[in-house]
């Protein structure tokens, strides 16, 4: 799973990394032809009924090793070459490769990674998603701040999320109604208790459903053909993501589709309803007519028993253990130790939203990163720090400050030229600086 984040565009997020093929090479351009037909086979079908907007746009397929591309259509500037009924050509440097909504030569493009999974359903339900993401500023929801959803890294964030999913599991898959409104209104209960735990969590969770969840929903709606396809794969998201090394930037595609099938049996229009920024829940909760209770925490107990809470309690409780070991070892690196500073002008990112690690006020460890901003490019493989508002990233101090191309423990900066790396103000730290 990898994203791709440009700060003066809202955030857009990629499928995850499951649905994904191995293998990546060349794009064959017939193969890119023919799920170009696909993906206008699914828009065309759903003809903007679904959001009142078409799905239908240019796209661009690209292959991450090469960055060789092949589009559906051309773009403004010519750079883009016309071959087999597609175009063709190598992105840039500077950008960045993820499934996403990039503007890129004056086209808003619908980008994805090379190669599609062969499965058919699986790859039209990604198709899905990464077209929903270049209509989603179209719908006129509201702009939401994206926190850092770390308490979905703490034990009892996560236990409740499980606990939440395993229910929502339950919900969509029941034959009986009177079963499927039980396991509904249990996955509230969680959300409920959650949300009572850790007062933010309900704007952060909120902005990435909005965001991701939306777009997972939209996938498995538009790219699986029948109510029991569509909870198939909504089955399939939930269970997915179970394995994560960590649920805050993940966990609204296995929610997102979820609460979107309930909803679409239960509160018809609700649709229409996210304009004024209501979430998932409260809008399932109205239309079950489930109240809000002052005892959330004792029934939450008691309904645990019903998805194995104890046993999820043990797990919980030994990951903790270890996440506490790697957080000492991660303020060691990037907030005791030395460190480089680097500032954003006009950034943008791609990483792993599966295997963030939040870091407390300081901000959020990514495992791996890439960077792209006025002063060059950054990579980084063993670790770096976002800072909360997103304003900088911190790495480890840098074996060397002259040249172009420095490096430090798992990281490469390439400088572009007038920009130099220059003391900070704490001793050992380093920051970047205009050359002149």
């Amino acid at each position: 799973m990898r994203v791709s984040f440009a700060t003066a565009a809202p955030l857009i997020l990629a499928i995850p990394a499951f649905a994904r093929c191995q293998s990546p090479g060349p794009i064959p351009i017939d193969s890119a032809v023919r799920i170009f037909a696909e993906a206008k086979a699914l828009c065309t079908a759903d003809a903007g009924k679904l959001w009142g907007v078409s799905l239908c746009g240019p796209i661009m397929f690209v292959d991450a090793p090469s960055r060789s591309i092949v589009a559906s259509a051309s773009d403004t500037k010519g750079v883009l070459t016309a071959k087999d009924g597609a175009f063709v050509g190598v992105l840039p440097a500077d950008q960045n490769v993820s499934n996403t909504a990039v503007a890129w030569n004056g086209i808003t493009w619908t980008q994805m990674l090379w190669p599609l999974p062969d499965d058919e359903r699986r790859r039209a339900t990604i198709i899905a998603h990464e077209l929903f993401h270049r209509i989603q500023p179209q719908l006129g929801l509201p702009n939401t701040h994206e926190g850092s959803n770390a308490h979905l890294d703490e034990m009892n964030g996560r236990y409740y999320m499980q606990l939440e999913w395993r229910a929502l599991a339950r919900a969509i898959g029941a034959g009986r109604v009177a079963d499927r409104k039980e396991a509904a209104k249990d996955a509230l209960l969680f959300r409920a208790e959650r949300y009572r735990l850790y007062p933010k969590a309900a704007s952060e969770e909120h902005a990435l459903e909005q965001n991701e969840g939306l777009a997972e929903y939209t996938g498995v709606r538009l790219g699986n053909p029948t109510a029991e396809l569509q909870t198939e794969m909504a089955l399939r998201d939930l269970e997915a993501h179970v394995t994560d090394a960590t649920f805050v930037r993940s966990f609204a595609y296995a929610t997102g589709p979820a609460y979107g099938l309930l909803l679409d049996r239960y509160a018809s229009g609700w649709h229409a309803q996210l304009k004024s920024g209501k979430g998932f829940e409260a809008m399932l909760a109205r239309a079950l007519r489930v109240a809000a209770t002052a005892n959330a925490e004792q029934l939450a107990a008691q309904r645990a028993a019903q998805y194995d809470g104890a046993a999820l309690r043990d797990v919980e409780t030994e990951r903790e253990a270890k996440r506490q070991q790697q957080l000492a070892v991660n303020r060691r690196k990037f907030v005791d130790g030395p460190v480089l500073t680097l500032k954003f002008q006009k950034m943008n990112v791609q990483f792993n939203p599966s295997t963030l690690q939040p870091l407390g006020d300081a901000g959020t460890v990514y495992p791996t990163i890439r960077i792209t901003d006025e002063w060059g490019v950054i990579e980084g493989k063993n670790g770096a720090l976002m800072k909360p508002d997103w304003s900088a990233l911190v790495v480890t101090a840098p074996s060397s400050t002259s040249g172009s191309s420095v490096s430090g423990d798992g990281w490469t900066l390439e400088l572009k030229a007038g920009w130099k790396i220059v003391p900070d103000t704490r001793s050992g730290d380093y920051m970047l600086a205009p050359s002149t």
